[in-house]
C-alpha cells in the first residue's frame, strides 16, 4: 500500500498563506497610508516650493541650497544637538542607578509601577506641570529656593537655563521607563557570573564596571538608540513651556520644522529640512549600532 502526503500539505500551506495575507492586509494597509506614502510625499515635496494655496512647483535643490545659509536652521540643530547630549547623558546615568538599586535591593512589582508612573502621564500635562512648579514669580521650587536664601531662577526665560530645564523635565518623565529596560537586561545576566567574581574577591565596583556593564551593552545600545530617536524629535513640551525662547534657546529642529510648515506655510522647505533630519537619525542610528557592536553579546 502507498500512502502519499504532499498534496494536503500543500493544501494546508497555501491555506495558512491565505490567512495570513488576511490578517496582514489591514496593518500593511496602514502602513502604506500612514508611513509610507506621507514619507515619498514629503520627500517630493522637499524639492518643490509649496504653500498649500497653490499647486507645488518644483524648484530642484532650492530649498536644500537655502538651508546651507539659514542660521535659524543650524542654531536650531545646534539646540537640538545640546538638547540631546544632556537628556541622553543623565537619564541614561539615573536609569542605570535606578535599575541597579531596583536589582540589588529589591524586585516589588510596586515599586516598578512608581517608577514607570511619570512615563504614563501625557507629555503635555508634564511640561504644563513643570511649566507652573517651575514659573519665577508663583512657582514652589522659586518658593523654596527663595526659603533657603537662593535668588528665585527663571528656569524658562534665562536663555542658560531653558534648554538645561527642558532636558531635565523630559529626563524626569522617560527615566522610569529606560530603568525598567536596564532592569529587564540585568536579569538576563546569569547568576554564576557574580558568584565567581566574589569567589575572586571582586568589589562591588569592580564587579560593576567589568561584569555588569560589559553584559549591559546590547541593551544600553538599543536604550541609546531608542532615546537619541525620541530626543531629536522634542517637540510638545517646547511648545508648551518656551515656544522656542528665549531668543531662540529653546527653537529645536522639530519646533523649527513645524513653525516654517504650519505658521509660514512653507511646506516645501520643511519638508527638506524633515529628510535631512531623517537622513542626520539614520546615519547616527546605524553607526551607534556598529560601533557599538549591538549584535554580539559578551557571554559565551
Amino acid at each position: 500500500m502507498t500512502v502519499t502526503t504532499s498534496p494536503p500539505r500543500q493544501r494546508r500551506s497555501l491555506g495558512d498563506l491565505k490567512v495570513a495575507m488576511i490578517f496582514l492586509a489591514p496593518a500593511t494597509l496602514g502602513f502604506v497610508v500612514f508611513y509610507i506614502w506621507p514619507t515619498l510625499r514629503g520627500a517630493y515635496l522637499s524639492f518643490t516650493e509649496y504653500s498649500l494655496l497653490s499647486a507645488p512647483k518644483f524648484n530642484g535643490l532650492d530649498n536644500y541650497e537655502r538651508m546651507v545659509h539659514d542660521s535659524f536652521f543650524w542654531n536650531a540643530l545646534g539646540v537640538t544637538v545640546e538638547y540631546v547630549l544632556i537628556n541622553i547623558g543623565v537619564q541614561t546615568v539615573l536609569a542605570v542607578g535606578i535599575a541597579m538599586l531596583m536589582y540589588r535591593l529589591t524586585k516589588s512589582i510596586t515599586v516598578r509601577a512608581v517608577v514607570l508612573l511619570p512615563y504614563l502621564v501625557a507629555n503635555v500635562v508634564v511640561a504644563l506641570v513643570w511649566y507652573w512648579m517651575l514659573d519665577y514669580q508663583v512657582g514652589i521650587v522659586n518658593q523654596a529656593l527663595s526659603w533657603i536664601g537662593i535668588d528665585p531662577v527663571a528656569f524658562f526665560g534665562d536663555s542658560h537655563w531653558a534648554i538645561p530645564t527642558v532636558a531635565l523635565i523630559n529626563v524626569w518623565r522617560h527615566m522610569g521607563y529606560t530603568a525598567l529596560l536596564v532592569f529587564a537586561g540585568l536579569q538576563t545576566i546569569p547568576s554564576y557570573v557574580y558568584e565567581a567574581a566574589e569567589v575572586d574577591g571582586s568589589t562591588e565596583l569592580k564587579t560593576f564596571w567589568r561584569i555588569t556593564l560589559p553584559l549591559l551593552r546590547p541593551v544600553l545600545v538599543m536604550v541609546l538608540v531608542v532615546t537619541m530617536i525620541g530626543s531629536f524629535q522634542i517637540f510638545d513640551t517646547v511648545a508648551v513651556t518656551t515656544q522656542g525662547g528665549p531668543i531662540n534657546a529653546t527653537r529645536v529642529i522639530y519646533y523649527y520644522i513645524y513653525e516654517r510648515a504650519f505658521t509660514r506655510f512653507d511646506f516645501g522647505y520643511a519638508s527638506a529640512m524633515a529628510l535631512v533630519l531623517f537622513a542626520i537619525l539614520a546615519v547616527i542610528s546605524l553607526l551607534q549600532l556598529r560601533l557599538l557592536r549591538a549584535k554580539e553579546s559578551d557571554l559565551a
